[in-house]
Order: structure tokens, then C-alpha cells, then sequence
């Protein structure tokens, strides 16, 4: 008997284990999100931008002023979104909680036939069914954690608005310097195709990891990030090109 009680508290050690790394993984799938969204957005608009200016001015000053300028307000700029997209969810997320929780304080028989009917369409019957749903309304907080998953599809969010803003914003500053650094050491025509190559090799290797993190196959998602960049660079500079024809 002493065994088998042995036995339950080493699974239930094993189970509390098992969610706590799933908690941890959430949580690093939202940073995971926000370096890549930080990094890859402040590297792909810089790009663009310097190299439109390079490909209209060719002068090194002019593209290093506007890489700069580009390099901060972008970076400020995604901060700012992140932590209003992260406030905005928590906001949602909490009103949200605050209406379940009403409802199942009050034990709320629609509530209760909600749970009834989720399990029921998962194949559940008769007397287990029954049993099912007199153990999760039993426990109020098993109950409302129930409801906003199963019912609303909503976990609550992971790291914070500030927190989540600092990083965006750091991987953006990151990111950004990335394309404009080659225009420091080099003449424009050289820094050019430096910027270009040193950005592809970086968003690549961004696309392997984020693959590595999470799933697919490596060179599919290093191909697509790399693309996205290398699209919106040859936009850049044919913007660039043409006003540069055109003052000319």
C-alpha cells in the first residue's frame, strides 16, 4: 500500500513537472515571437531605407543619417506597438476572466451545460459524462481555467507588456544596425552589396533557428525570412533608382 501511495506521488511529481516545462515553453515561444517580429522588421524597413537613399544619393553622410534616423524611430516605434498589443490582450484576456469568473461564482446552469456539452462532443456519455462535469464545476478555479480554454479559446499571456516591449524594441535597434553597419567601414557601391549579403546571411540564420525552436524544416523557414528581406531591399533601391533618375 505504501508503495502504490509511493507510486501516485512520483506521477503526480512527474504530471506537475511535465506542465510546468509547458508553462516554460509558452513563455518562451512569446519571446521567441517577439525577438524574431523585433529583429526582423527593424532589419528588412532599414535595409530598404538606406538602400533607397544609397541608390538615389550614392553620397555616404546622406545614407548614414537616414540609416540612423530609421534605426531609432523604428525601433521606438515597435516597442511602442508591442507593449499596446500586449496591454490590449492582457486588457481582453482579464475582461474576459472577469465575466467567466462572475458566472461561475453564481454556479450558473448554462455555464454548467456548456462544460456538459464541450465533453460531449469529445465522445463522453451517460454517467461519465455526468461525473466529468460534477468535478470540474466543483472546483471554481478548475471550473473558470476550464472555461477560458476549452470554451474561449484563451490562455492567459505570457511576459508582459513592458517586458515584451523591451525586447521588440532591442531586437529592432539590433536588427536595424545589421544592413547600415558596412556603411561605415566602405565605399556606397561596396557597403551596398555587404549590406545585402551580411542581411541575407543574418535573416537565413534567423529563419534556421526559429525552425529549430519550434518546427519545420530549417532551410524552408531561413529561405523565408530571407526572401521577405531581399524583397523589400530590391523595392528600396528600385525606389531609390528611379527617384535618384529623377532629380537627376
Amino acid at each position: 500500500m505504501a508503495k502504490k501511495v509511493k507510486n501516485m506521488a512520483a506521477k503526480k511529481f512527474d504530471l506537475e513537472k511535465h506542465l510546468a516545462e509547458e508553462h516554460h515553453d509558452l513563455g518562451r515561444g512569446t519571446k521567441l515571437r517577439d525577438a524574431i517580429l523585433g529583429g526582423q522588421d527593424g532589419l528588412v524597413n532599414v535595409l530598404g531605407v538606406i538602400l533607397g537613399v544609397a541608390a538615389a544619393t550614392y553620397e555616404t553622410r546622406i545614407v548614414i543619417i537616414a540609416g540612423l534616423a530609421a534605426t531609432f524611430a523604428e525601433s521606438i516605434s515597435m516597442a511602442a506597438v508591442a507593449y499596446t498589443s500586449t496591454k490590449a490582450e492582457e486588457d481582453f484576456y482579464r475582461s474576459q476572466y472577469e465575466k467567466e469568473k462572475a458566472e461561475v461564482e453564481k454556479g450558473s446552469p448554462t455555464e454548467v451545460e456548456e462544460v456538459r456539452e464541450i465533453y460531449r462532443r469529445n465522445g463522453f456519455g451517460g454517467k461519465m459524462l455526468e461525473a466529468i462535469v460534477k468535478k470540474i464545476t466543483s472546483d471554481k478555479k478548475v471550473w473558470l481555467d476550464f472555461m477560458m480554454h476549452e470554451e474561449l479559446g484563451l490562455d492567459k499571456p505570457q511576459g508582459g507588456a513592458f517586458n515584451s516591449a523591451l525586447l521588440v524594441g532591442v531586437a529592432a535597434l539590433i536588427g536595424s544596425v545589421i544592413p547600415l553597419a558596412a556603411f561605415f567601414f566602405l565605399p556606397v557601391t561596396q557597403a551596398i552589396y555587404s549590406s545585402l549579403v551580411l542581411s541575407a546571411l543574418v535573416l537565413f540564420a534567423a529563419g534556421v533557428v526559429k525552425a529549430r525552436l519550434t518546427t519545420g524544416k530549417w532551410w524552408k523557414s531561413g529561405l523565408e525570412l530571407m526572401m521577405i528581406g531581399m524583397i523589400s531591399a530590391i523595392v528600396g533601391y528600385a525606389v531609390g533608382a528611379l527617384l535618384g533618375v529623377a532629380i537627376a
